[in-house]
């Protein structure tokens, strides 16, 4: 126990660091000890068994027990979901005019392993099913816009239940609290399994082929998470925006890169916005729906990888195609989650629109697929760090409003 406490009492950061440079210590040395890998998968589903329930039991919890007031914040970091989302779209149309990228595709089969959305009503369609799906279902396939949507509904129905029911959800959302924390305590293993499972197995063969894709796709994710989510922040706060941009992205982006799930990193920003002080009825809710609706890097995947489509097949792409593959990306981002293969599978919509023949579009996936190491790692950072951002830049504006100081 006094070995555990002392390990405890070092930052948390800290101990990350130095899982991630061991695991591509061993990566490098002992690549074939596929044993460490197993850290990483253990950590990672023991992440995704418990954010389900406690996305459930917290949004309940908070919804039957808040008093009021958080409209303003709701609203705040709603809008700052969907603007950044757009923006992210927007920048990503400006980086592939000024650097367009083209992809050989000699050697790439189509992806047939999924089957992509036909249009846009059937990405509605599948939003709208996955909304509504049932309850317990929706917790076993790990559906979290089913979760939210049913917990707010059980939330709001118990708003008017006696205080020993409340009492105990509000204990349960406690308890599962002390689960989650006790399985973040575990990240630096889990971060040096994952390190050392992308170390041993990835190598620079990816860059060499598609290295201007991956420059353009982590350069423009760079950017928005440096320069246009401070930007955001700054303007809307009136104060240095860094250290909240520093902390959110060491705390909650460093552990998105490797889990590569915005669902497995939800209990990590949970834990991160209680470290920053902020109101747990509202970050218990706006985090769960930001891992939903708040996708900037798919934006930024959307767009990049069917504008890449369009070059590769000599398609002239005008300005105000641009734009409309700005909202159209927006729009499927959000619904990224409720589809399944993720942001890649929203290519071929994209491509529609520039009229990219649908074999062509999913040999553009299998080459997204190819590259999903670095992709899916820097799109899940990107999301997972403004979940946290934006819901503590809702809560400080408040604070700001009310002559609080910000803790930042």
């Amino acid at each position: 126990m006094t070995i555990i406490r002392k390990w405890n009492s070092i930052s948390l950061i800290i101990r990350i660091l130095c899982g991630l440079a061991i695991g591509v210590i061993l990566g490098l040395l002992v690549p074939n000890a596929t044993g460490i890998a197993v850290l990483g998968q253990l950590f990672v589903g023991a992440l995704k068994a418990v954010a389900p329930i406690l996305v459930l039991v917290l949004v309940a919890s908070s919804l039957a027990n808040a008093k009021g007031g958080h409209a303003n914040k709701f609203r705040t970091v709603i809008i700052l979901y969907l603007f950044s989302t757009m923006l992210a779209a927007v920048i990503a149309v400006i980086a592939n005019f000024m650097f367009p990228t083209f992809i050989p595709l000699e050697g790439v089969t189509a992806s047939e392993e999924y089957v992509a959305p036909s249009g846009m009503s059937e990405v509605i369609v599948n939003l709208l099913t996955n909304v509504v799906a049932n309850p317990i279902d929706a917790l076993l396939n790990a559906n979290y816009i089913g979760i939210l949507f049913w917990a707010v509904i059980l939330g709001l129905a118990l708003k008017r239940s006696s205080d020993s029911t409340k009492r105990f959800l509000d204990d349960l959302a406690d308890a599962i609290s002390k689960i989650v924390r006790g399985i973040i305590s575990c990240a630096p293993f889990g971060i040096l399994g994952l390190v050392f499972n992308s170390v041993s197995t990835s190598g620079l063969d990816i860059f060499k082929t598609y290295g201007h894709l991956v420059a353009v796709l982590v350069c423009t994710m760079l950017f928005i998470a440096f320069v246009v989510n401070p930007l955001i922040v700054g303007l809307l706060l009136r104060h240095n925006p860094y250290p909240l941009i520093w902390k959110c992205i060491r705390t909650s982006g460093i552990t998105a890169f490797f889990t590569r799930s915005s669902a497995a990193n939800i209990p990590v920003n949970m834990e991160l916005c209680e470290e920053l002080g902020l109101d747990e009825d509202m970050y218990s809710v706006s985090i769960p729906l930001g891992a939903t609706i708040n996708m900037n890097g798919a934006a930024v995947t959307i767009t990049t990888f069917s504008l890449a489509a369009a070059y590769t097949m000599d398609v002239h792409v005008t300005l105000l195609m641009a734009i409309a593959l700005s909202f159209v990306a927006a729009f499927s981002a959000c619904g990224a989650s409720g589809v399944a293969g993720g942001s890649l599978l929203l290519v071929p919509l994209g491509c529609s629109l520039f009229g990219v023949a649908p074999d062509v579009a999913m040999a553009i996936v299998g080459v997204g697929f190819i590259i999903s190491v670095i992709q899916d790692s820097m799109e899940t950072a990107l999301n997972s760090s403004g979940d946290a951002i934006f819901t503590a830049t809702a809560e400080f504006r408040e604070w700001k409003k009310e002559g609080r100081k910000l803790p930042l």
